[in-house]
């Protein structure tokens, strides 16, 4: 696992001279596309989710299209449709912009729950269905979506469906002041974004199959089942984590271990993925929200951030 350890800090020193202070969030996005899982960004506008995006695509020398969500955004739009060809008198199938590697779902909160189901079938199994005709997606597939908080205007909130088949949900903050002041620094001028990729897809693919060889152990599978079973016995919560949840939490942990050097998963990788993975999927009841009083999405974060740290501590890792 040496060769994946040695490419990924190669990816985080060259994504870093173009985006700054957003480690985290690189190792994130590397996770997921070792492990086929998906991305949702959630952060105010302005603070280069965008941008850390396209540039995780290009240096990784992959196919990247971006769909900017808007409220008049249809599903043939994401997913593409039959045209009829007056010269051959017949359909013709125009791709969208879902059949590429790395694909950009822009706030797609602005889109209503019918354009955001668009991307159900894709994200689960790698394959879109168009007038009853089943087309299988290229691999690597990758989607990033990204979305502006639900109190700003002209957003609507994710079905629990949709937000189930992300493997993580990111929260992007603001930059450290110094951080900013870099940001300021870079591009406060006209910067040509010369940017070489460090790997090819060939290799991104022989690495995603290294990563399914990673060990797990039985003992740590039983953890990842105890925490997951922890959220679904919580009267605090309306609703638990879903047993994809577990699934993303395994095939998560390989990729960690992977780009950690290791080929075997230990308890501090469940516990390190464990938020990412987990923030979006517990939903509070009624009556505790009315108690925390939790309005603001920050709020939520740190709700969730309590709970989920008071389940690992509840826990008895394996060794």
């Amino acid at each position: 696992m040496s060769e994946i350890k040695e490419t990924y800090t190669n990816l985080i020193k060259e994504i870093s001279r173009f985006v700054v202070g957003r480690e985290k969030e690189i190792k994130y996005l590397v996770i997921s596309l070792l492990s086929e899982g998906h991305v949702l960004i959630e952060g105010v506008p302005g603070i280069a989710k965008t941008l850390l995006a396209k540039i995780f695509a290009q240096i990784l020398d992959l196919k990247f299209k971006r769909i900017q969500f808007t409220p008049d955004l249809l599903p043939s739009d994401i997913i593409g449709s039959y045209v009829f060809d007056i010269k051959t008198q017949d359909f013709i199938f125009f791709q969208g912009p879902i059949f590429t590697n790395v694909l950009l779902a822009d706030e797609i909160n602005r889109s209503p729950p019918k354009t955001q189901s668009a991307l159900l079938e894709a994200m689960q199994e790698r394959q879109v269905t168009v007038g009853g005709i089943t087309k299988i997606l290229e691999r690597p597939f990758l989607v990033i979506a990204t979305q502006n908080p639900l109190e700003l205007e002209g957003t609507y909130p994710l079905p629990e469906a949709q937000l189930d088949r992300f493997m993580f949900r990111i929260l992007l903050t603001y930059p450290k002041p110094e951080e900013e002041m870099e940001v300021i620094r870079k591009y406060g001028k006209n910067l040509e974004l010369d940017i070489d990729p460090i790997i090819s897809k060939d290799d991104i693919l022989k690495f995603m199959n290294k990563v399914n060889e990673i060990h797990v152990s039985n003992d740590v599978e039983k953890y990842v089942v105890e925490l997951i079973n922890n959220t679904r016995n919580d009267k605090r919560l309306a609703l638990g984590a879903s047993t994809r949840s577990a699934v993303f939490m395994i095939r998560a942990s390989k990729a960690l271990a992977a780009i950690s050097g290791r080929d075997y998963v230990i308890p501090d990788d469940i516990k390190e993925l464990a938020f990412p993975i987990l923030n979006h999927r517990l939903i509070f009841s009624l009556e505790y929200r009315k108690f925390s009083g939790e309005q603001h999405f920050l709020n939520v974060y740190k709700d969730t951030s309590d709970l989920i740290e008071g389940y690992i501590k509840a826990l008895k890792p394996p060794r």
